[in-house]
């Protein structure tokens, strides 16, 4: 029976999954995902990893015995994460295989550390890439100033890069462009261009949530009807506008004849990919972020709670391409209200960045304290 998660592929969307944790893989629910759900792709990060190490039992063998061994927290961290990074890029695989390396990609991103430098970016995704060892591994950069050259040579060194932390549609632009030079690059070496993917994360909820908080501080201090009435008009309304006109523009690209000479030589589209879907606010329908955005040759990245919500509830249709005209009228009523969505995702990304490095942190603190604790039990 066609569910909506499947009617979703259907439509020309990817659905992949926001999660990872060894107890999901060796349960046996990432497999079921993949088979009766239609998972097609997994992403991780920080936050994810410090969850499920810290916040379980599953990992206590294997910190406890890397311990031993005298292995620093970093390393021990990266050792556990590129297990199951690995275990679950081989579930994936037939997916990878399937769709013809359209699909089947498990996603790792480099230290959140590294947002701002660039060369240190480039060598950790190339180590992170070799010892993880599979096709269908995505190394994921932040869009941030000092990641996008990065990704330019990360793709020309044929490196499947998913690019994260994207708010803004200059920044997807830029994004673009680094991807276009880095095919560029690996075709004048003579490389298998059909070989290297990208995705570019583009961060939905967590704009609503700013700029609904900004239009509650000017509706609180509204004298006018009429200005009250436009504050309200465009709550919830910013990040799906700017999903959409953002998505428009990657279709001129795509039909740009730089793209088209690079599509020629087995090029890979570098697809939107949606990530922030939870809804945050309780106000809002829970699949909004996932029904508000279905389009062909996108990706939706879904945290666990969505994913069960929209396979419950949700209603697939092709939403993307629609309103437009809308979409480009919220935008000029937040400028004219004196909200500006430049300064809103500059924040975002800035804000990202540090909740990405504080539970990576914490993270790296627990491993350290589990660490002290095993070696004076073997002592």
């Amino acid at each position: 029976m066609s569910t909506p998660l499947l009617q979703l592929q259907q439509l020309g969307q990817s659905p992949w999954y926001d999660n990872i944790r060894r107890g999901l893989i060796m349960s046996g629910e990432l497999q079921r995902l993949i088979g009766e759900d239609g998972v097609c792709g997994l992403t991780s990060n920080p936050a994810i990893f410090e969850k499920a190490i810290s916040g379980s039992a599953e990992y206590a063998g294997a910190l406890r015995a890397l311990a031993r061994a005298g292995r620093p927290p970093q390393q021990i961290y990266e050792a556990v994460a590129i297990a199951d990074i690995q275990w679950a890029a081989d579930l994936l695989l037939p997916v990878y295989e399937k769709t013809q390396g359209r699909d089947g990609f498990v996603s790792l991103e480099v230290s959140p550390h590294l947002a701002q430098d660039t060369a240190g970016t480039i060598e950790e995704g190339l180590r992170l890439a070799g010892e993880v060892g599979r096709a269908n591994l995505m190394i994921k950069v932040p869009g941030t100033q000092a990641g996008v050259p990065a990704i330019e040579h990360l793709i020309g060194a044929g490196i499947n890069v998913n690019v994260t932390l994207l708010f803004s549609l200059d920044n997807y632009l830029q994004v673009a462009q680094s991807y276009l030079a880095g095919l560029e690059k690996r075709a004048a070496q003579g490389g298998d261009l059909a070989a290297v993917a990208s995705v570019a994360s583009f961060f939905i909820s967590r704009i609503d949530s700013l700029v609904d908080k900004e239009l509650q501080n000017r509706l609180a201090k509204a004298a006018k009807a009429s200005q009250r009435l436009a504050l309200r008009s465009l709550a919830g309304k910013a990040a799906i506008a700017n999903a959409k006109l953002t998505y428009a523009r990657y279709q001129e690209l795509c039909a740009g004849q730089r793209w088209q000479q690079l599509a020629a030589k087995g090029a890979r589209p570098q697809r939107l990919l949606w990530a922030s879907t939870s809804t945050k606010n309780p106000a809002y329908r829970d699949v909004i972020y996932v029904e508000e955005l279905i389009g062909a040759d996108t990706v939706n990245t879904l945290p666990d709670a969505t994913l069960r919500a929209f396979r419950d509830h949700g209603v697939a249709r092709p939403t993307l391409g629609e309103g437009l005209e809308e979409a480009r009228e919220v935008m000029v009523g937040l400028e004219e209200l004196g909200i500006s969505m430049a300064e809103v995702t500059r924040r975002l990304q800035e804000e990202a960045v540090r909740l990405f490095a504080e539970p990576f942190d914490k993270l790296l603190a627990a491993i350290a304290s589990q660490s002290a604790a095993a070696r004076r039990s073997a002592a």
